[in-house]
């Protein structure tokens, strides 16, 4: 995993290690890579539930609780739809926070309407969710990178209003070394 990625875990674990809260994540195009990210730190099985990867509008409807005529109406790749994942992973997985992503990352799948690098991110809680949409297309393997990172960032920017963090406390989380 890249060293980015590990520093942005490492900003989330310290958020929500010794919080006692909670996030999952509810991927669609980023496949899982988000929750990769997540738990590649020692100690994350203490915040991080699961996670839910809807590759198709048939998981994201039952397992999400996506509205079938949104789907329809809008495509899987918006911005309504992104906030519903969020939505629905916060039931589904009973945590405080969650991360949803739902794209075209390429390279094929785009139309004139919604071109492959249009990406949308989420993220958040019952009260409030956010969303960023990214637009440039650099190919799958980028694309799929960036997405995870900015989805990261994103979560750690929520995180600043809506969760302590330790080390402001004035202490670093104690990270178990067997897991």
């Amino acid at each position: 995993m890249e060293f980015e990625k590990k520093v942005l875990s490492r900003e989330i674990q310290q958020y929500l290690y010794e919080s006692g809260l909670t996030v999952g994540s509810a991927e669609s195009c980023t496949g899982g890579r988000i929750a990769e990210s997540i738990i590649a730190v020692p100690g994350a099985s203490t915040y991080f539930k699961g996670g839910i990867i809807s590759y198709t509008n048939e998981i994201k409807e039952r397992l999400l609780a996506v509205d079938h005529q949104l789907l329809e109406e809008k495509t899987a790749v918006c911005e309504d739809v992104a906030k519903a994942m969020v939505s629905g992973a916060l039931d589904a997985l009973d945590v405080d926070f969650a991360i949803a992503s739902t794209g075209t990352a390429g390279p094929g799948g785009g139309t004139a309407e919604i071109p492959v690098g249009t990406i949308w991110l989420a993220c958040g809680n019952r009260e409030n969710i956010v969303t960023m949409k990214l637009t440039d297309d650099f190919g799958r393997d980028i694309n799929l990178a960036i997405a995870t990172t900015k989805a990261l960032q994103m979560f750690i920017n929520f995180l600043k209003e809506h969760a302590p963090k330790a080390k402001q406390e004035g202490k670093a989380p104690i990270i178990p070394l067997n897991e």
